[in-house]
């Protein structure tokens, strides 16, 4: 089986990769600078060269391919960006693996999207479009929605784990009420390397999140536990956060940014069911144990 991956070089892509070349499945990676996918190289991945955007090159990598995973993602920029590299590149990938005979293509979503809040943020609107354009395709697919994403070797749970360490204190957004449900990058790599050929996945859309769904109180109390942290917590006002992003967003490595603020305000960001853990069956690792593997 040869399977297509974007995002490969990604910090959840890399991880997914990797689990796929576990099962000994062929892996061709997408990506825009080999120089960055030497890991992948190494693992015995195929590179294809080019851009998302283009749907020649989209349309070469596709041939011969049996499933398609579709990670690539932006985080912040223009509305443009967002449009071009996530709505007209999952467009142009649709068209390519349906004109291919791709079996199954397998997307990353974001969980908190739905009819209420997919117009909240450019990142959402843009989630929402590339989930439509699957839907809407011939192609057997699967889509993903997982909470936020926790590993040792990045997302966000390293600078979590700096500002626990080192902050004078913890600076919690909000009265830290709202829930999250954080799952370990290795388990949601699980998931999408099941997906290519689960039969009973097909067609579906999932949740997926860690067991664990927690406050950000107490999300913060178990990570500064398990370093040993005794700074104090403070209860940021979501407003004065705003107007800081306002200046530092644009910043290379800004910590938060309005849209992701937003997100925030949105409510809880947790698993509405368990049909992920009831169809692939897959063991997941617990919160403390994430943390405790983070700080290690």
């Amino acid at each position: 089986m040869t399977v297509l991956v974007t995002g490969g070089t990604g910090f959840v892509g890399g991880h997914v990769v990797h689990a796929l070349r576990a099962r000994n499945v062929t892996v061709r990676a997408l990506v825009r600078d080999p120089r960055h996918a030497r890991k992948l190289s190494a693992w015995g991945a195929e590179l294809v060269v080019g851009d998302i955007a283009d749907l020649t090159v989209l349309r070469a990598a596709c041939v011969g391919v049996d499933a398609v995973i579709h990670l690539v993602a932006v985080i912040k920029g223009s509305r443009a960006d967002f449009e071009r590299v996530m709505e007209h590149g999952t467009r142009n990938l649709v068209a390519a693996a349906e004109g291919a005979g791709v079996g199954r293509f397998v997307l990353a979503s974001a969980l908190g999207l739905d009819e209420r809040s997919k117009d909240a943020v450019p990142y959402f609107t843009a989630k929402w479009e590339m989930e439509r354009a699957v839907r809407s395709s011939s192609l057997g697919y699967v889509i993903f929605r997982p909470s936020f994403v926790f590993g040792q070797d990045g997302g966000v749970l390293p600078t979590f784990v700096r500002l626990a360490r080192f902050a004078p204190v913890t600076p919690i957004v909000g009265d830290g009420q709202a829930r999250l449900q954080p799952i370990w990058v290795e388990d949601v790599a699980e998931y999408y390397a099941r997906a290519i050929d689960h039969p009973a996945a097909a067609g579906r859309v999932f949740e997926i999140g860690g067991p664990d769904a927690v406050t950000w109180n107490d999300f913060w109390d178990r990570l500064k536990r398990v370093i040993g942290a005794r700074r104090p917590s403070v209860h940021v006002p979501i407003g004065l956060l705003r107007a800081q992003a306002a200046f530092t967003e644009r910043l290379p490595g800004a910590p938060v940014t309005r849209d992701q603020l937003t997100m925030l305000e949105l409510g809880d960001n947790v698993v509405a069911d368990d049909s992920a853990v009831e169809t692939f069956q897959l063991p997941l690792v617990p919160l403390d144990e994430q943390l405790r593997r983070a700080v290690s």
